[in-house]
């Protein structure tokens, strides 16, 4: 047992690095993972002490609950470096209140701070050396957290497992996305967990994303469950859209998962004096927009994507076709802005960065 910045808890070193074995860069988002993976056990009622280990496989019994009834929540984060090449983590304690925030609506325990934060800032000390340094790459993080009750039905668990994964990454998107509004399938509804970063919203959506890139669509657009009229969220991203000289983005709900990354536009933007409106906005008022040549950017906003560009929508064979996004203002103002300060070359007004003492 290693005392760990405070923490028990217990590292066992791979033997080998496979850090250049894989030229991730070539390879598809998030299919090369670091060496070491976090895990830490929820039983008798309490959080057993975090354990890092060689990334490899997760033992557990085809009987567990989170494979039957999907109790299974996850979050993405990143780590980065600054021009400095110090590793910094965005917004940790952000991502662990959404995570938080996730496990309360499926019945399962919050995860203390301290010992996320501490175990995550041991994790990427031990891989350090896998966080990137050029500015359109990252370490994405990814906890997992599920139940393991190996019980056949249904009923909240007693028994947790949370993992973290992490993978040097690129860009998500490497072009200006085509997005095809879906109509006829619905991602969450009013009351519902939407809002909730689970594995269950991200199955329903599969055939929809199928279908749109069978078209020619890189990325689909949700409307509401009710009335198949309000733009709710792209596939893996908030949406924002610039109506003359004003943005706006769908307000939050239960049905539109509260992004960090949208938070933090919203943010900039609003310090730099541009109105941001957080309403209602119908399909009809996009393309009516559109036709009067009032539609200037359309845009989306991730972790994963971090901020992409829009280069159409089309909805029941309405094309809305946006122009060149290097012409763009305020996309092209908020984006740099943000790597910027992730960079550390502008402050960081909001402690937004948390450094990896290393």
């Amino acid at each position: 047992m290693i005392i760990a910045a405070g923490i028990n808890m217990e590292i066992e070193k791979t033997g080998h690095s496979r850090l250049n074995e894989k030229d991730w860069r070539a390879l598809p988002f998030g299919s090369v993972f670091a060496d070491h993976m976090l895990e830490m056990h929820y039983e008798d009622g309490i959080w057993q002490a975090p354990r890092i280990v060689p990334f490899g496989p997760v033992p557990m019994l085809p009987s567990i609950s989170a494979l039957h009834y999907g109790q299974t929540i996850f979050e993405g984060m990143k780590a980065y470096r600054d021009v400095a090449g110090r590793s910094l983590l965005f917004r940790p304690k952000d991502h662990l209140a959404r995570l938080n925030k996730s496990a309360e609506r499926l019945c399962m325990p919050a995860i203390p701070e301290d010992v996320f934060i501490k175990s995550l800032e041991q994790l990427i000390k031990l891989d350090e050396a896998w966080v990137p340094s050029d500015a359109d790459s990252a370490l994405y993080l990814r906890p997992i957290y599920f139940a393991t009750d190996p019980f056949i039905g249904v009923k909240v668990s007693t028994t947790y497992s949370l993992y973290i994964l992490t993978c040097p990454v690129h860009k998500f998107y490497t072009k200006p996305v085509n997005v095809w509004v879906e109509r006829n399938h619905a991602r969450a509804a009013e009351g519902g967990v939407g809002y909730v970063k689970t594995a269950g919203n991200y199955a329903r959506s599969m055939l929809s994303g199928k279908k749109a890139k069978e078209q020619g669509y890189d990325v689909v657009l949700w409307l509401d469950a009710t009335h198949r009229r309000f733009v709710e969220e792209f596939s893996t991203m908030n949406a924002f859209f610039v109506i003359d000289d004003f943005v706006v983005t769908p307000r939050l709900s239960s049905t539109i998962l509260a992004g960090i990354t949208r938070d933090t536009i919203i943010h900039l933007l609003r310090e730099q004096g541009i109105q941001v409106f957080e309403r209602e906005v119908s399909i009809d008022e996009l393309h009516d927009a559109s036709q009067r040549g009032l539609l200037k950017e359309a845009f989306g906003s991730g972790t994963a994507a971090v901020v992409m560009p829009v280069a159409s929508l089309t909805h029941e064979g309405r094309l809305m076709q946006l122009l060149d996004p290097a012409t763009w203002q305020i996309m092209n103002t908020v984006a740099p802005k943000l790597a910027a300060i992730r960079a550390g070359q502008e402050p960081d007004a909001h402690n937004w960065i948390h450094y990896i003492d290393v």
